[in-house]
């Protein structure tokens, strides 16, 4: 226990830092879709009773060892063109999930109605081409995205197959992408920051990248509308063996056997994720008559320092620990040094000591 303390001055001796750390993301389409057994049943998908969205795993899911990657679900609004088909499977639980997903990244507008998700990244534009009516969504999971996706031009990236075909999907490819990172990312979503996802790639006609989902940052989330497997975008694409597209798919199948689709057609995901790490610095300033003495009880035998012959001789100690106390002298945290530092009162230190959260 120590029994001198010096006081740090919040001034000169006290600052704090802010780092970013980042770790690359790759997810392969073999993960996604048959690694694991047969697709649609592989062991590392899990579907749940309520049918409401599907979870990825890297390994199958009942391994202890397994880690949840990101879950997939599908809905469309509630006045979409799909509401006036004949056969709605799962219309209200579809509904509910656009509803959420607008909730959380869109928020309300002025009247408190939902506002709709939309390509431009303005939710209360009213351009109805920019609205986003049916969505395939990815919520990828914490121990991913940490806090969260890395702010990168070209960096956030998803490649879809988009063939006609359901057996060669990737014979034509879609490269979805965050082409504007930091430059040009909007804050008006009460889920954070984010930006607008394009597409362009070897089947994509013409040179120009066309908005086609969204990606936000802090949470975690990335949604592509249903128009990139439609000819507005390259072609109409088979999105199951029986051969239904992808509005039909939408309208008949569960939410479960969209996410099947959905899956089918991923080739590959990539990101970088972000940590923000925290740190006070404290620099404990050492002057030539600080410290001289240890407190440790075994400094002394008889009253006399163990570390001097002779009386004249100057006290020497050696530190090995800095502990920072509160202004009552409680013990907050402690500081270990790689090796004693001799001190004597013909030296001065300064010893910076970092604490990260």
């Amino acid at each position: 226990m120590a029994t001198s303390f010096k006081t740090l001055n919040p001034n000169t001796d006290i600052t704090n830092t802010r780092t970013k750390l980042h770790e690359s993301i790759p997810l392969t389409g073999t993960i996604v879709s048959g690694t694991y057994g047969t697709f649609p049943d592989e062991l590392n998908i899990k579907n749940y009773t309520h049918g409401m969205f599907q979870s990825v795993y890297d390994y199958p899911f009942l391994s202890s060892s397994a880690n949840h990657i990101f879950d997939i679900t599908a809905g469309w609004v509630t006045d979409s063109l799909l509401s006036g088909s004949l056969v709605l499977n799962m219309r209200n639980q579809k509904n509910d999930i656009y509803n959420e997903m607008s909730q959380i990244l869109a928020g309300y507008d002025s009247t408190g109605s939902i506002n709709r998700l939309n390509v431009s990244g303005n939710f209360t534009s009213g351009i109805a081409a920019d609205n986003m009516n049916e969505v395939f969504v990815i919520n990828f999971a914490r121990l991913l995205t940490k806090d969260e996706i890395q702010k990168q031009a070209d960096g956030f990236t998803m490649i879809l197959g988009v063939s006609a075909s359901y057996a060669n999907p990737f014979a034509k490819t879609l490269t979805v992408y965050d082409k504007d990172g930091p430059n040009a990312y909007k804050t008006n979503s009460p889920a954070g920051e984010f930006n607008i996802l394009y597409g362009t790639g070897s089947g994509f006609p013409g040179s120009s990248p066309k908005p086609c989902g969204l990606v936000f940052y802090q949470a975690g989330v990335a949604l592509v509308t249903a128009s990139v497997f439609q000819s507005t975008f390259v072609e109409e694409c088979e999105m199951t063996t029986a051969g239904l597209l992808p509005l039909p798919l939408l309208v008949s199948s569960s939410i479960s056997g969209a996410c099947d689709a959905f899956r089918h057609r991923i080739q590959n995901i990539s990101f970088n994720n972000t940590t923000e790490l925290n740190s006070t610095i404290y620099f404990c300033r050492i002057n030539n008559g600080d410290f001289n003495f240890s407190s440790n009880p075994t400094y002394l035998s008889a009253s006399k320092m163990r570390v001097k012959e002779v009386a004249a001789d100057n006290p020497v100690s050696y530190i090995t620990t800095v502990g920072l106390y509160s202004e009552d002298n409680a013990l907050l945290s402690v500081a270990k040094l790689s090796e004693p530092l001799k001190k004597t009162p013909a030296g001065e230190l300064i010893l910076r000591v970092r604490n990260d959260y």
